[in-house]
Formats: structure tokens, C-alpha cells, sequence
């Protein structure tokens, strides 16, 4: 019992020997192992003493009044002490002590000169424990501490030693790290002189190609013209001289006289076209493509030339970036796809690069915004004239317009542009309960035209009924979306305000799906392509793109807009761009998830001045009462035009107090119908 009671009083600290089972020695090593246990046992406990002892005396040494360690001790004539300055305070206030309330004033303070020297000691106590050993020997030297002359050498010698090392490894270490760096120049400067090099090999190939197609023309007009001068001197002999018939070509070919007569009819038709605005689209072309001649039939060419030269030297950093994006593009096509491609592509002469260029710089700089027709609402200075939206249907032989007078009307495009302004007059006209955002015309169906307003109704209309098809109120707040599929007929697609983009059948009486968004909707677009995919233009400066197919979230999401995306169209099925109103426009390839360009040049910060594209071009409104003409491979505009004022009143209010609302193309053609915020309708044509 007793061995028991010893075993559980040691606990597991001292381990129990049976003495009849083990031998003297191993008992001797057993008593030896004990013994050592209880030093340790022993010692541990008087280091908890000492630390309990340590933070007794520190609690003696606290100030009663701030609970910190005293500073500056002054002791009372009732016996206690306090931080100079918390004493001081308290007896501005009160005449007692803190402790034990006792009759206290200034005059009853005395300095506690023993208490100071402890705390000293005390501080230097701590601070030894805790300080590095360089602190320790540097405390230890000047407090004196005795060391003689030898061991001072000595650890002179040793601090030298260290230094010199630590000397050696900072210095490595900083050559190393400047190697590093000189390497890291080095290769990025020999890469960027390896792609200028190459650049430089593309632009000598694409002169010598261009000087070479340039002599073959040169040769090619060399020929015409000798013949065009013995058609001449033939015609000479004869008394009456009656126009010549090219037999090759059937063309009329005149004398250098009636040439002249003719260039100058031609210019004189050209004002005269500008000034009207009814013309007929075809009878444009016809005339742009005369206009496209050689110089010495046409006396504006020179001008013409020369404003396309002053327009490449404005934008000759963008088109520089255009040329070498192009080329080495197709340069690394070529070698991923072998010699053969490469050289299908360069039997004109050109390379692929290069002629992809051509079109691009021919286009940005040979065409601008002609206005070939004008429509007028009835009161052009009342606000409700202001138009949202403008579709054409899928044969782009009639447009709609709709907005805020809460009327959608549809036009015949010929007959606005033939017919005088004051006799144009809409073929269809339907009346709603509220101010109208959006309309989509249905691909299939050619009658079929979607609407949505500001009370967030979604509507289907009978274009030759005037009629609703149908209706759909599920939104709770403005509608400012709406779009039919091309590729599903029944389905269409509208976002709202109230943060909820839908799907809508139009073989069903309520949605088919809702997206929960945290962000208003302010524009939604189908993909061409896909009746799965959609585009949504939010308020929380993003582009969403989501599959329908699973929308518990996005697909992608473009980030870029600093402020809220007012509208989002597709150039084609991976293309898609993107209007906001922090001034720019977008380009995203839904494809691979990356933005291409940011375009940059019109003004929009308050209002939705409306976006539309084709597969080359994108035109959006500017708050300066303009309309603007993006190439999509140029991030500068490449054509505008600026409504003017009707207000005679006003002359400046074309600048502030008008802005372009509503754009739309004219699919495969290169019209525009164009809106302001007078309620003025232009249609404009991108021409020579």
C-alpha cells in the first residue's frame, strides 16, 4: 500500500521499481534516475516561485491610478506611491488619496528614491533578457564591464571577420542581382530587335509588292491611254464626230472636251446631291462608283487624295499598330499552316497581311457620312420627339422608330428617301400606354415586331393587324431590352431595372427563364448564331455572357467600362461590342474571352446615344449632337457627322442641349439611320 501511495503521489515523473526483480546495479541506476528527476522536479518549481514572485512584485509596482508600471515615484504621507504625474492630477481635482481617501495635498508628496532605483534595475533586467546578444555586449562595454586588452583584440578581430563576410555576400548578392537584371534587358531587346527586324523584312517585301503592282498599273494605263489617243485621231477625220462605243466594254468613250464637260456636270451634280436630301440609294452608288475613276476624269481627285493623306498622318500611330498586328498574324499563319497556304495567298502579289491592310486603310480614309435623306417630326422642339430606338426588319425594306411619344411608327426606307421630307408619312402606326425603350423585328417572321417600355411591359405586335400579339408584365420595373433570336424565332429575350433579365416564348403566356442579376439590365442581345447564348449590358460596369443552358452564373465576364453598359451588339457570332457611358466603345471576342480594341473619340456620360454595327463597322450617337463611324480594326473614328440645330435661338444648343439617341444600319448596305433628341431621323450613307 505504502509503495502505491508513493507511486501515486510521484505520478508519472518517478517510475516504480519492483526491488526483488532487479539487481543492484540496475537499482543503482534506477536510484541515480530518480534523484535527477526530483533536481529537475525541484528546480522547475523554484522557477515558478520566482516568476510567481515576479509578477507579485509587479503588481506591487503598478501605479493604483493608471494600472501601469510607475514612472517618476512619489510616495504619500499615508504611505502609498504613485506615478508622479497621476497624483498631480488626481489632487487637482480632489484632496484625498486614491487608496484609502486620507487628507492629501501637493505639499504631502515626497520622492521615493528607493522604489525609482528598483524600477531601474528592474527596466535593465528586462531589457537584458530580451535584448540580442550585440545589445548585451554593447550594454555589458559601457557599464564598464572589465575585459582586458587580449580578449579585446580578439573580438575585434572576429567583429572584422564578420563584416568582411557579410560585406562579400552583400556584394555577390547585389551582382547578382544585377546580372539578372542586364539579362532580362538584354533578352528583352534582343527579342524586340528580332520583331523589328522582322517587321522591317515585311514592310521591304510590301514595298517591292507595291511598287511592283503599282508599275503594272502604271503600264495598264500606258496602254489605254495610247489606245484612247488613236481612237481619237481616227474620230478626228470624220466631219461629224459622234461619241465613240468601246466595243470590249460597251462604254461611251468622248473626246478631252466633252471629258471636261463632263467632270464639271459631274461636280456640279455632286453640290446639288449634298444639298438635297431625297436620292435614291442605288443612283448614290452609281455615282460613287463613277467618282472612283482615275484623276484626270474626276478634278476633285487631287483634293480627295490629298484629304486621305492628311487623314493617315492623324492617325498614323493606329494604323502603324493595324499593319504589324496584320502581318505578323498572318505571318505566323503562314508558318503554321506551311509554305503552300502561303503561297495561295500571295498569287496576286500581295501577301494575306498586307492585303488585309489594304481594305482596312482603304476604307478608313476614302469614306464619309452623306446625308441622302431627312424625316421630321410634325414639333421638333417638343421633347416628346425624342426617338429610342430604330430596327429594320429582316429585309431592310421598312424601319420602326419608337420613344418617348409612346407611338411606334414604321416607314418604307425607299419612300423616305425618294419622297420630298414634307410628304413622308408613316405606313403603320400603333399607340401604347407608355413611353417605349427598344423595339427587335422577328427574322422569320416578317410582321412580327417586339417591344418594350418604361412600365416594363414586354410586347409582341401584328405589324399588319396593329395589333398586340402578346404581353408579357412580368417586370416590375422599366423595360430598357428587348430582342427576338434569329436562329429560334419564338424566343426573345428583354432586361429591366429591376435587375432581372427573362426569356420569353411567344407560344407561352409567362417567361420561360429569369436571370437574377444585382445590377439593372440595360441592354440584352442574342448571339446570331446561337439560341443559347446571350449578352447582357449592366449597370455594374460589366458585359455578362451566359449560357442559357446553365445560368446559375455567367459564361464570361468582360470587365473594362468604368461606368454602366448601355448597350451590347455582335459584329458576328464571336465578335461583340459594347457602348457605355464612360465614352467608349468595346470589343470583346466571345470566343476566347479577350478584349480586342477600346474605341475613343465621341462623347457620352448622361445618356443612351445608342450603338449599332455590321460585320466591319460600329456607329454610335455622341452627346455633341454627332454620330461617329468606327472601324473595327482603328480605335479612331473614321467618319461623322453633326446634326444641326434647328433652333435659330440657339446656335450653340447642337453642342449641349442635343444629343444623338438612337443609330441603326442598314444590313449589307452602308446606310445608317440616325436619331437626335429633336426628333430629327437622317439617313446617312458611308461613301466616297
Amino acid at each position: 500500500m505504502g509503495g502505491g501511495g508513493e507511486r501515486n503521489s510521484m505520478g508519472v515523473l518517478v517510475p516504480t521499481v519492483n526491488a526483488g526483480e532487479t539487481s543492484a546495479p540496475a537499482g543503482a541506476e534506477t536510484e541515480a534516475a530518480v534523484v535527477g528527476t526530483e533536481v529537475v522536479v525541484v528546480t522547475e518549481r523554484v522557477a515558478e516561485e520566482e516568476e510567481e514572485e515576479e509578477e507579485e512584485v509587479d503588481k506591487d509596482i503598478l501605479c493604483p491610478i493608471c494600472m501601469q508600471i510607475i514612472k517618476d515615484a512619489f510616495l504619500t504621507a499615508c504611505g502609498h506611491s504613485f506615478c508622479y504625474m497621476c497624483i498631480v492630477t488626481h489632487l487637482q481635482n480632489k484632496s484625498d488619496c486614491p487608496c484609502c481617501s486620507h487628507y492629501l495635498t501637493t505639499n504631502h508628496l515626497y520622492p521615493n528614491f528607493l522604489l525609482n532605483k528598483l524600477l531601474m534595475k528592474k527596466s535593465a533586467r528586462q531589457m537584458a533578457k530580451s535584448a540580442t546578444p550585440v545589445e548585451q555586449l554593447r550594454q555589458a562595454i559601457q557599464q564598464g564591464c572589465e575585459v582586458s586588452v587580449k580578449e579585446l583584440d580578439s573580438l575585434l578581430s572576429l567583429l572584422m571577420d564578420k563584416k568582411r563576410k557579410m560585406e562579400q555576400e552583400e556584394a555577390e548578392t547585389n551582382l547578382q542581382i544585377l546580372l539578372e537584371f542586364l539579362q532580362c534587358l538584354k533578352k528583352q531587346k534582343v527579342d524586340e530587335l528580332n520583331e523589328i527586324q522582322n517587321d522591317l523584312q515585311y514592310i521591304k517585301e510590301d514595298i517591292n509588292a507595291v511598287e511592283k503592282r503599282r508599275i503594272e498599273l502604271y503600264r495598264t494605263r500606258g496602254r489605254y491611254s495610247a489606245k484612247m489617243r488613236t481612237l481619237v485621231d481616227d474620230s478626228s477625220a470624220m466631219t461629224v464626230r459622234p461619241p465613240l462605243r468601246d466595243k470590249g466594254s460597251g462604254a461611251i468613250v468622248s473626246s478631252p472636251v466633252n471629258l471636261q464637260e463632263q467632270g464639271r456636270a459631274g461636280t456640279s451634280q455632286t453640290r446639288n446631291t449634298d444639298t438635297r436630301a431625297p436620292q435614291n440609294p442605288q443612283i448614290v452608288q452609281r455615282k460613287d462608283d463613277n467618282q472612283g475613276g482615275s484623276d484626270s476624269q474626276d478634278p476633285n481627285q487631287p483634293g480627295k487624295s490629298l484629304a486621305r493623306k492628311r487623314r493617315v498622318h492623324a492617325q498614323f500611330n493606329e494604323l502603324q499598330d493595324c499593319y504589324l498586328q496584320k502581318r505578323r498574324y498572318w505571318a505566323r499563319q503562314s508558318q503554321k499552316q506551311g509554305e503552300r497556304v502561303a503561297n495561295i495567298m500571295n498569287r496576286v502579289g500581295y501577301s494575306a497581311g498586307l492585303e488585309d491592310f489594304q481594305s482596312v486603310l482603304s476604307t478608313f480614309t476614302r469614306y464619309s457620312l452623306r446625308v441622302v435623306a431627312e424625316l421630321r417630326h410634325s414639333d421638333i422642339f417638343h421633347s416628346a420627339n425624342i426617338v429610342s430606338s430604330i430596327e429594320f426588319d429582316r429585309d431592310d425594306e421598312l424601319f420602326a422608330t419608337a420613344g418617348v411619344s409612346r407611338r411606334i411608327k414604321v416607314f418604307e426606307f425607299s419612300s423616305v428617301v425618294n419622297e420630298p421630307a414634307d410628304a413622308q408619312c408613316p405606313i403603320v402606326e400603333m399607340s401604347t400606354r407608355s413611353k417605349l425603350s427598344c423595339l427587335s423585328w422577328n427574322n422569320y417572321t416578317k410582321n412580327h415586331l417586339a417591344s418594350s417600355d418604361y412600365e416594363g411591359i414586354v410586347t409582341v405586335w401584328d405589324v399588319t393587324t396593329r395589333q398586340s400579339v402578346m404581353e408579357y408584365e412580368e417586370h416590375e420595373k422599366r423595360a430598357w431590352s428587348v430582342d427576338f433570336c434569329r436562329t429560334e424565332p419564338s424566343m426573345l429575350v428583354s432586361g429591366s431595372d429591376d435587375c432581372k433579365v427573362k426569356v420569353w416564348c411567344t407560344n407561352q403566356e409567362a417567361s420561360v427563364l429569369t436571370i437574377d442579376m444585382k445590377a439593372n439590365i440595360c441592354s440584352v442581345k442574342y448571339n446570331p448564331g446561337s439560341s443559347a447564348h446571350i449578352a447582357v449590358g449592366s449597370a455594374d460596369h460589366h458585359v455578362h455572357y451566359y449560357d442559357l443552358r446553365n445560368i446559375s452564373q455567367p459564361l464570361y465576364i468582360f470587365s473594362g467600362h468604368r461606368k454602366a453598359v448601355s448597350y451590347v451588339k455582335f459584329l458576328s457570332n464571336y465578335e461583340l461590342a459594347s457602348a457605355s457611358t464612360d465614352s467608349t466603345l468595346r470589343l470583346w471576342d466571345v470566343n476566347e474571352n479577350v478584349p480586342l480594341r477600346t474605341f475613343k473619340g465621341h462623347t457620352n456620360e448622361k445618356n443612351f446615344v445608342g450603338l449599332t454595327v455590321n460585320s466591319e463597322y460600329l456607329a454610335c450617337g455622341s452627346e455633341t449632337n454627332e454620330v461617329f463611324v468606327y472601324h473595327k480594326a482603328i480605335s479612331k473614328p473614321a467618319a461623322w457627322h453633326r446634326f444641326v440645330s434647328d433652333d435659330q435661338n440657339d446656335p450653340d444648343g447642337d453642342m449641349g442641349s442635343f444629343f444623338i439617341s438612337a443609330v441603326c444600319w442598314k444590313r449589307d448596305s452602308p446606310t445608317i439611320v440616325t436619331a437626335n433628341s429633336q426628333g430629327t431621323i437622317k439617313a446617312l450613307v458611308l461613301a466616297a
